[in-house]
Order: structure tokens, then sequence, then C-alpha cells
């Protein structure tokens, strides 16, 4: 069962359900700064790649290059920030109960959805948990309908009634 990942402002995600990959994956001392350093706090300037380079002794073309890498290799999804809910968009958990044999295919189909930055497994009927941004509740609520329709699954909404600040980010390597 994978950890669920709390929606937190970082920079660094972990992996959708379908880039993830069973093995190992060996990371150079650079690839593991980088990882370390900006799994949050993503410098906001015009040039944050070049920025993160000449605080990790290094070109913006290798950090660029090494994002690139590691997102092809599934050990990240994506570098971007993570907005504060109800703050940019329209925005909610969900969670649909998947039979077990269906849950990676539903999975797919979920993240295949632009405004599903994530999805995580866990123990429960209710099994495929995910969070859908969008710029508006309109939208939002269309993307829901269309995934019910997709997947056939009905979808459990639960948006956000009491806000709490998760400071989550762990050490990689030391």
């Amino acid at each position: 069962m994978a950890t669920p990942a709390p929606i937190i402002k970082q920079a660094i995600t972990q992996p959708r359900r379908e880039n993830r990959t069973k093995d190992a994956i060996p990371l150079n001392d650079l690839e593991k700064r980088l990882l370390n350093e900006y799994q949050k706090g993503l410098p906001l300037s015009p040039t944050p790649y070049a920025d993160i380079a000449q605080r990790l002794g290094t070109s913006e073309a290798l950090v660029l290059k090494i994002l690139d890498r590691l997102q092809q290799l599934g050990v990240i999804s994506r570098v971007g920030p993570v907005f504060k809910p109800k703050q940019v968009g329209a925005s909610t958990l969900a969670a649909m109960a998947v039979p077990e044999a269906l849950l990676e295919a539903v999975a797919d189909q979920i993240s295949a959805y632009p405004e599903v930055n994530h999805n995580y497994e866990r123990e429960d009927s209710y099994n495929l948990w995910f969070v859908v941004t969008a710029p508006n509740q309109q939208r939002l609520e269309q993307v829901l309908d269309e995934m019910e329709r997709e997947t056939g699954y009905d979808i459990l909404y639960l948006p956000l009634e009491k806000q709490f600040h998760i400071d989550l980010g762990f050490p990689l390597w030391c």
C-alpha cells in the first residue's frame, strides 16, 4: 500500500501511480541533494532553476536535465507549486471504491486528468484517493462527472471544511 501524500506546499512531488518503478534507481550525490533540498521551497524568482543550480554549485542546464531524467524514470511526477486550498481555483479530496483487480487501470484513468497531480491507495472500501484541482467550481464538477462516466464508479467528494497546515518534508538522504 502506498503512503498517503498530504497536500502541502512543495516543489517536487511523488510520482503518479502509473509512473512508479518497482526497482531502485541509483542516484548520484547531486540528484540526491536536488531531491532532498527542494521537496519544498522552490525559489520564487524569474530564474528558479538557475537559482537552484547556483546553490547546488552546478549549471541550470544540468538541473533541468536531472529533473527531466527523474521525471522520465518515475522518481518524481512534477516540479511546481501546490497551492493552498481555497486560495486559487477550486479543489476537493475525492475517493472511489474500486475492485482490487481494476485498481491500477482506474488509477491510470484518474491520473490522466491534468487536474489530478497524484493519487494513492488506501486499505478501505474506498481504496483510491486523489485530489482534483480546477480553475473554478464549475470545471471541478465537470471533471468529477467525466471521471465517474469514464470509470463507471461513483466518486465520494470530500471538500475541505477546515484547513490544517502540515509542513511535511522528509530527509531522503543524510
